[in-house]
């Protein structure tokens, strides 16, 4: 039976563990860097050759137990491979008291989840870590679309965008009002994770792709953008979001293969155990 990060069997069962993570293989509409649908298996192995004890926070994230709910195959369309996401998301959260976290795949994986999440919880803030604020309403003919990853998130629920630095003029009249964190603004502003802060709170769900971070530490992402989020004021933040909220599920997006995709999908495990250490001191109830 394989598990996550390799971790004990007595870790890795539903009725055991804590978290939940699906993996979603699917790159059905990325439109320049292909090979997101291997993000999941590069994340699961680099899993497995990461050390399980976390520095920073003292803990064994893994010994509240992580039980890997599965694989979401579905690739017939942008919009069956949605449909499938959500229902899952929706069985999986008949467990009560369980974090909600997948995988992907490219960004338009998320949407399905979130509208799983935000139909289980009231007053959802999501928080969206991106280059992009792939906020078009559709494109190439889908809703489904990676570009529209978190519209309708934005339509729905309190949307707080972070690292944003590539948009098209057409989604300026959806930005969230005074809720969008420019990857320029931040790098002039010392105070911009109290300000993202500000904006963030109640049930939470936390969205990254992958080329938020500066492609010289996430370089293997499908459209890499220069001027990106650093490591350590990006955990500042995540640490400070578990602190303050009830964060209910996250997701990580868009590690695609290529010869030189260990680094990044390094830094995903890592970004996933260090999201599993937060909400094992601030969410272990």
């Amino acid at each position: 039976m394989r598990t996550y990060a390799g971790i004990p069997e007595e870790n890795a069962t539903l009725e055991n563990s804590k978290v939940m993570l699906v993996t979603v293989p699917y790159d059905g509409t990325s439109t320049w860097g292909k090979g997101a649908d291997k993000g999941p298996e590069l994340f699961l192995d680099a899993s497995e050759n990461m050390e399980l004890y976390d520095i920073e926070t003292g803990t064994e994230p893994f010994l509240d137990g992580v039980y890997l709910a599965g694989e979401i195959s579905e690739n017939s369309s942008p919009e069956a491979m949605t449909e499938a996401v959500y229902q899952k998301t929706k069985e999986l959260l008949n467990n009560e008291g369980k974090v909600f976290t997948l995988f992907g795949g490219e960004h338009s994986v998320s949407i399905g989840s979130i509208r799983a999440v935000g139909e289980k919880f009231e007053n959802l803030t999501v928080l969206q870590l991106d280059a992009h604020t792939d906020l078009r309403p559709e494109f190439h003919g889908s809703t489904s679309n990676h570009a529209c990853a978190v519209f309708e998130a934005n339509q729905k629920h309190n949307l707080v965008q972070v690292g944003i630095r590539s948009m098209d003029a057409e989604e300026a009249e959806y930005l969230p009002e005074g809720r969008v964190f420019f990857a320029h603004e931040i790098a002039v502003n010392d105070n911009w994770i109290n300000d993202v802060l500000e904006k963030v709170s109640g049930n939470v769900y936390i969205t990254i792709d992958l080329d938020a971070f500066d492609p010289s530490i996430a370089p293997s992402t499908g459209t890499p953008e220069p001027g990106g989020l650093q490591w350590y004021p990006t955990l500042e933040l995540l640490r400070k979001v578990f602190e303050k909220c009830n964060v209910v599920a996250f997701d990580i997006v868009e590690l695609m293969d290529s010869p030189m995709a260990k680094p990044t999908a390094f830094l995903a495990a890592k970004l996933y155990y260090k999201m599993l250490a937060y909400n094992h001191i601030y969410n272990n109830n």
